[in-house]
């Protein structure tokens, strides 16, 4: 997506987040009517194919695939000239957070996808192809649209990390059957925010989806799935992180008089976590909600290091 000035969190953290609604009302919707075609608890996956739940799915998604690109068009784009077909080169913008955040969103709408289709009864080979691609296409189509708007222009490097989030989730069905690292998101409100609001969102909401400072993205690698013998809990997880600080880069403290230049460096961590989808429960609502909120990474203690050459130990870190 393309120049220093874009609001990058917004395009594609937005998507994400909408996306994550739409799973939720995905499964919690609907019930009465799939009810009284099925006998089966509306939480419990369909052993063979459920037609009526899977034409839920695909008018379902869209639907509000179709609603969520109108919403955009009037909501962003056009607020800015139409241009021709273009691109723009960002790659070396944000220390390359919105790339973790096009992975992440890509990874995790097709993981949704895919699990609605498993929902509904639907074969492996059609989860994968229907499924799990749903992240790489619409976020795709979002890069094209960027590529008509005069203000922003059609990224290489965020296709490749829609493709590598789409990667990563469609390898490990085909290798495993399962999916052992996993990613995950966390957020911490920071004081960059409240120094330039305009850029990194002024309510909280906003700071969520703009504020790269308080992101973290983490490969979460659930340790049982390779030590299958072992006595390892089924849920513990240890966790990898990647995130920055002091963005966008050249920034300065308002605060202070004169203003201060802040130093940026990138952040690497590590953690541990829980597999929420490995904790056991006879509960049919309990695994759906577990699933759906497994995108997120749990608190916990971790170690930091800074690209500055610093260490630091975090009790509790989020």
């Amino acid at each position: 997506m393309g120049q220093s000035t874009r609001h990058q969190p917004v395009i594609s953290f937005t998507k994400s987040y909408f996306y994550f609604i739409f799973c939720f009302f995905l499964v919690y919707t609907g019930a009465d009517y799939l009810f009284a075609q099925n006998n089966s608890s509306f939480f419990q996956r369909s052993d063979t194919l459920n037609k009526n739940r899977r034409t839920a799915v695909y008018i379902t998604e869209a639907a509000l695939g179709t609603a969520a690109l109108i919403g955009l068009n009037e909501a962003w784009y056009a607020q800015y000239e139409r241009s021709g077909f273009h691109s723009l080169n960002d790659n070396s913008q944000w220390m390359q957070m919105d790339k973790f955040g096009h992975a992440f969103s890509s990874y995790y709408i097709g993981k949704m996808g895919m699990d609605a289709l498993a929902w509904a009864g639907e074969t492996k080979k059609n989860q994968l192809i229907y499924g799990a691609t749903l992240g790489f296409v619409f976020l795709s189509t979002i890069e094209v649209l960027d590529g008509f708007s005069e203000e922003w222009g059609f990224s290489t490097g965020d296709v490749m990390a829609n493709a590598f989030g789409t990667g990563l989730l469609i390898g490990q069905e085909l290798l495993w059957d399962e999916q052992r690292i996993q990613m995950k998101f966390s957020f911490q409100h920071t004081a960059y925010a409240d120094n330039n609001p305009d850029k990194l969102g002024s309510t909280r909401l906003q700071q969520l989806l703009k504020d790269y400072n308080g992101q973290t993205y983490w490969f979460s690698v659930n340790l049982w799935s390779f030590f299958k013998e072992s006595k390892i809990p089924k849920w513990l997880n240890v966790a990898v992180g990647y995130g920055a600080n002091g963005l966008p880069e050249e920034s300065f403290d308002y605060s202070t008089i004169p203003a201060q230049p802040i130093e940026s460096y990138r952040q690497i961590f590590a953690s541990i976590d829980v597999d929420l989808t490995k904790i056991k429960t006879n509960s049919g609502f309990l695994k759906t909600v577990f699933n759906v909120f497994n995108f997120v990474k749990i608190p916990a203690p971790g170690i930091e290091y800074r690209t500055n050459g610093d260490f630091k130990f975090h009790f509790l870190y989020f």
